[in-house]
């Protein structure tokens, strides 16, 4: 009887743990958290002020969302690869002036103006990953160099006067609706959706994981992590860039006073919120965008409840470090399953 038995039990105990096992995966994901805290943040913001949910608080919630998340997916996107980006805020803040420089003081139409600031934020994406993976500089030394050029060199241009008499067009991007939804939240969607089937759906993208993950194993196994290394740190540059065609249309004006100034802090934040490891080689694409969500309902929450300003970067602070050190217990958790 007990040799019938046994097997019987197992049996049922391996299809009791195959029912269990996909629930458990679910509850150990981080992304599941964020968006629980999304869903939980929305809904008592909506229940204290009703014009929280308003359809026009909405909508400036998308334009800053889309802002804020474009320099966030790239930021990840160096952070897979164990590096880090310290100048994705203050190349945008440049990226606005030479759009508003190019455009006004140059005499160049507004495509051509987008195209040449394209090209100049790509080449410092170039420039970071040829000095992190062929001179071995360390990623945060070569970032915050740029971030402090990237400041001067703004001030320079301008003299911290703003550039005024831009072209409309700017202004038709960085305004437009497209069934009520702001435009560049539609892009800031496409960009997001291409970043996961880049990440989950090709070989390419899962050779950056393992570059993050593991670099010598990667290179063992044939992949040419410099390469995967140098093209992350482009992208991150060029969505900076991309970013700042939404912020120069939205203000109407190239100003020099503190734009993109401290937002690599909340590109930081949401990638970390989001579940990517800043050892690199883990996190995905919905943790990334709900991280992004949730600051964003954060910074309104504040705004609408007519919080004083000040206390923002006091929470976004608090947030980080929150999400760092839960970042560190779930490695350690990891490792010790290991």
């Amino acid at each position: 009887m007990t040799t019938s038995t046994a097997p019987i039990e197992a049996t049922e105990d391996a299809a009791s743990g195959s029912r269990t096992s996909p629930v458990r995966r679910l509850a150990e994901t981080p992304e599941v958290g964020v968006v629980a805290a999304c869903v939980v943040v929305f809904v008592a913001l909506a229940l204290d002020k009703s014009t929280f949910a308003s359809a026009v608080n909405l909508q400036g919630m998308g334009f800053d969302l889309s802002q804020y998340g474009l320099i966030a997916i790239g930021e990840s996107l160096v952070i897979l690869t164990g590096g880090i980006d310290l100048s994705v805020g203050a190349l945008l803040g440049t990226s606005v002036i030479l759009m508003s420089w190019f455009n006004v003081r140059a005499g160049l139409p507004a495509p051509l103006a987008i195209l040449l600031t394209l090209a100049v934020t790509g080449t410092v994406g170039l420039v970071h990953g040829l000095a992190v993976t062929r001179l071995r500089m360390p990623p945060f030394v070569v970032t915050l160099v740029t971030y402090t050029v990237a400041q001067g060199v703004t001030l320079a241009i301008t003299s911290g006067t703003s550039i005024t008499g831009i072209d409309g067009t700017f202004g038709d991007l960085g305004q437009t609706y497209v069934a009520q939804i702001p435009l560049p939240l539609i892009v800031f969607a496409v960009v997001a959706v291409a970043a996961w089937f880049f990440l989950e759906r090709t070989y390419t993208g899962r050779q950056v994981y393992a570059v993050g993950g593991n670099p010598e194993a990667a290179r063992l196994a044939g992949i040419r992590g410099d390469r995967r290394i140098v093209s992350m740190y482009v992208t991150s540059s060029l969505l900076s860039g991309f970013a700042g065609i939404f912020v120069l249309g939205r203000m109407g004006v190239g100003s020099a006073s503190g734009v993109g100034v401290g937002w690599e802090l909340s590109a930081i934040a949401a990638a970390v919120i989001g579940g990517v490891s800043l050892v690199g080689g883990q996190g995905r694409i919905l943790g990334i965008v709900a991280g992004t969500i949730l600051l964003e309902l954060i910074n309104n929450g504040l705004t609408t409840l007519q919080i004083n300003s000040n206390y923002t970067n006091i929470v976004l602070g608090c947030v980080l470090g929150l999400a760092i050190t839960a970042d560190r217990l779930r490695a350690r958790s990891v490792a010790r399953r290991g």
